[in-house]
């Protein structure tokens, strides 16, 4: 086993963790069609996105955390709309202009970042949400600010796309687990007038 299929298989990662009330609020003026989340984990936003009605490739290097994800998937009867792609994502090959939306959480690979934006279908949406170098401690999220962002770092990285949203804030969360996180929607789009999706009400809930 991998250090990540040892880690889902003995219970050290949430089972069934909640997508970003982010993209809670804007994925219903997102539209339907097919759907891509890369380092899908436990299914965080593939289980959600295949709820709302998205074709989902879940999209991980740990068979395990696809196994947990197919679980869930069969308990909530969508198991025909997540399809689990196991693969390494440093090497992947992304289909070009095949989805019309992309997800990644806490996950840092800006040395793809172009690869995810070509596989956007033509006014495809991009979420991505990773954590973030802080001057204050915080405890949740890797111990090395290398797999951290820095300041404005994802914001620069997607300079190419239409930026809907974009946020770095630190959360207090139970038990301490205090967490810096920075926070992008994008659009695969140009021009200089564009249009911008409304948010629904943000879910108060979430991890």
């Amino acid at each position: 086993m991998t250090d990540w299929d040892e880690r889902f298989a003995a219970g050290d990662y949430p089972r069934e963790p909640e997508p970003s009330p982010v993209l809670r609020s804007y994925e219903p003026s997102i539209p339907d069609g097919r759907a891509l989340d890369v380092a899908a984990g436990t299914g965080r936003n593939a289980v959600f996105l295949a709820e709302a009605g998205y074709a989902v490739d879940a999209l991980d290097a740990s068979r395990e955390g696809l196994r947990i994800i197919g679980e869930r998937a069969a308990e909530r009867e969508i198991g025909d709309r997540i399809e689990p792609v196991h693969g390494d994502i440093a090497t992947y090959g992304f289909p070009a202009e095949a989805y019309e939306l992309i997800t990644m959480s806490f996950f840092h690979t800006l040395d793809r970042f172009a690869d995810l934006a070509e596989a956007l279908a033509p006014g495809g949406y991009l979420f991505v949400e990773g954590h973030l170098r802080s001057a204050s401690p915080t405890p949740s999220g890797p111990s090395d600010d290398r797999y951290r962002f820095a300041a404005n770092e994802l914001l620069r990285a997607a300079l190419g796309l239409t930026v809907l949203y974009y946020d770095e804030t630190t959360e207090e969360r139970p038990d301490d687990r205090r967490r810096a996180t920075a926070r992008l929607l994008a659009r695969r789009s140009t021009g200089g007038r564009q249009s911008y999706p409304p948010r629904s009400p943000e879910d108060p809930g979430g991890e």
